[in-house]
């Protein structure tokens, strides 16, 4: 097979041409291979244009995916996530736009939303829940889940594989989505593979509308290769806006080191990758197999990787520590699992590393209590909350607060909290679960509990009040500090309330109107933004503050 960009990289390189063009480096550097980084002189074509070298490279990968277009990705699924969740509600006609996606996305779903302003309607794992990593959802949820809506929606939306590998029924949703005229996305950011397996496992052959795949986590391409399928199926609309929907979320200065790896590995794709993948998988299983008789609980998974339980005593983490004393990286790791991802390029010594590090399992197995804590009360949406002001606070001081920010390391990258939602106690297990130590929260967005203790960082200072004001004849303390310029409202309470006998005293929300001769955006400590001694309303809540947790504090 051709390779369109390789090739004139290459002839570019050998005419001893001088480059008076970005980049910096001039061809030359401590890497070794900057001579092929270039960036779009005349020849080299564009990455969002729909001719020239690209885009002939692109229908290359077309043709072997069998997809009705397949287009680069420089920016990794990341990109292509936004771009198909784009074009999914760019041509939707009933009002606000809604997609129904299965609760383990990964966080770029999640800024999606934020930047298109969709709704979501989420589905959750049936049956316990193991891992954020997974969410196992059958075609009779999703059915359920796009019945249930007062409005058509723009999409559905899954990942499969997930980062533990599990795989969903895409056949099935996909009929479901058919019969409910909308669409399906499927992040397959761990399976472009999955394509060149015998039969074919990949999203689009089974009836997906439109997918990303990560090349570079399962081909040999550079991080940060890419892939957006679109199904032949699809209307020609979706294509004709394609390129601008990567655009819209991509450098306008792609890696034409990344891109020309994608160009090689088509060529490496049509090279008999297909019987190398037959001998992979098989090394694999017969990998897997040994670990099972070894004693270790492996989870169902692609046929490329290798996920591993952790038992009684032990941790994903500990494992692997286990792989590191014996030269061996894993994938990823936590609490609960270990896993590992393989290829072609995965040597037999590397599995016998795996093998010997971990060798005979001496710990038990048993069943672990499920995870809790997905469902929660929601109080603005992902926009609304990721465009507002922020704060960053302990997660043990988040409690009530509202999630600001899917802020999760990668891998998995997939959220605990999603912004808008309020942080409550299953929340807070769960971010303890994880080793979450700090979170993103909305400001002045702070709550009070069902005991009535105030959760807010500002009560946990040294001074039981911020200030005091009083109002109708009546004295309040103030117990929030004002911290941003928008705060036009405060918890407070009425001194009045604290006599003896009494165990707790009722919270207030004291009101304030900006000051006329001061805008939002001059540079004036908050405190000056309002008149905090006088309040144009205060009104008493149905929450109320512990007499024993205001002494102690």
């Amino acid at each position: 097979m051709k390779t369109p960009i390789a090739d004139f990289i290459e002839n570019y390189i050998g005419n001893d041409i001088s480059r008076l063009h970005m980049p910096g480096h001039k061809g030359a550097g401590a890497l070794g291979v900057e001579n092929w980084d270039i960036t779009e002189i005349k020849g080299a074509g564009n990455l969002y244009e729909y001719e020239g070298i690209i885009a002939e490279s692109e229908a290359n990968a077309a043709s072997l995916f069998e997809s009705g277009h397949t287009f680069y990705s420089a920016g990794g699924s990341s990109q292509s996530i936004r771009a198909m969740l784009y074009l999914a509600v760019q041509n939707y006609r009933y009002g606000k736009p809604v997609i129904v996606a299965a609760r383990n996305v990964h966080k770029a779903f999640i800024y999606a939303a934020a930047m298109l302003d969709f709704d979501v309607c989420w589905l959750y794992p049936e049956g316990d829940l193991r891992s954020l990593c997974s969410c196992s959802i059958t075609a009779e949820s999703v059915e359920k889940a796009l019945q249930s809506l007062e409005r058509p929606a723009a999409a559905v939306y899954i990942t499969s594989p997930d980062y533990l590998g599990g795989q969903a029924d895409i056949a099935a949703i996909s009929d479901v989505c058919r019969r409910n005229g909308t669409l399906l996305l499927v992040d397959n950011a761990h399976g472009a593979y999955l394509k060149f397996l015998q039969p074919s496992q990949h999203p689009i052959d089974l009836g997906a509308d439109m997918c990303c795949d990560s090349a570079h986590k399962t081909l040999p391409v550079l991080t940060g290769g890419g892939y957006l399928h679109l199904s032949k199926r699809l209307h020609p609309v979706y294509a004709k806006s394609a390129k601008t929907a990567m655009e819209m979320f991509g450098s306008t200065s792609p890696s034409y080191l990344i891109m020309t790896s994608l160009d090689k590995c088509n060529a490496y794709i049509a090279d008999g990758y297909a019987e190398k993948l037959v001998k992979a998988a098989a090394l694999c299983g017969e990998t897997k197999e040994k670990l099972s008789q070894n004693g270790w609980k492996l989870e169902k998974t692609d046929p490329l990787r290798i996920t591993i339980c952790a038992p009684n005593g032990l941790t994903g983490e500990d494992l692997a520590e286990k792989l590191r004393e014996h030269k061996a990286e894993c994938e990823f790791s936590d609490t609960d699992f270990l896993v590992l991802m393989v290829t072609p390029e995965t040597s037999k010594k590397d599995y016998d590393r795996v093998i010997h590090a971990l060798g005979e399992n001496t710990y038990a197995y048993s069943a672990k209590k499920p995870l809790e804590g997905l469902l929660r009360e929601r109080k603005m949406t992902i926009r609304e909350a990721m465009m507002s002001p922020r704060e960053k606070v302990a997660a043990e001081e988040s409690l009530g607060c509202v999630c600001a920010n899917a802020g999760v390391g990668c891998p998995p990258a997939i959220p605990v909290v999603i912004p808008g939602e309020v942080i409550d106690e299953g929340a807070f297990a769960l971010l303890k679960h994880y080793g979450i130590e700090t979170i993103d929260v909305v400001r002045n967005k702070r709550r009070i509990d069902n005991a009535g203790a105030f959760l807010g960082s500002a009560f946990m200072r040294n001074d039981i009040f911020m200030g005091y004001f009083e109002f109708d004849g009546r004295k309040y303390g103030l117990i929030e500090k004002p911290e941003f310029f928008c705060v036009t409202e405060l918890a407070a309470l009425c001194l009045d309330d604290v006599v003896d006998g009494e165990q707790c005293v009722p919270l207030y929300t004291a009101h304030f109107v900006p000051r006329e001769d001061i805008y939002c955006w001059d540079p004036v400590p908050a405190e000056l933004y309002c008149d905090w001694k006088n309040p144009v309303s205060v009104e008493k809540t149905d929450k109320k503050l512990s007499i024993e947790t205001f002494e102690r504090i």
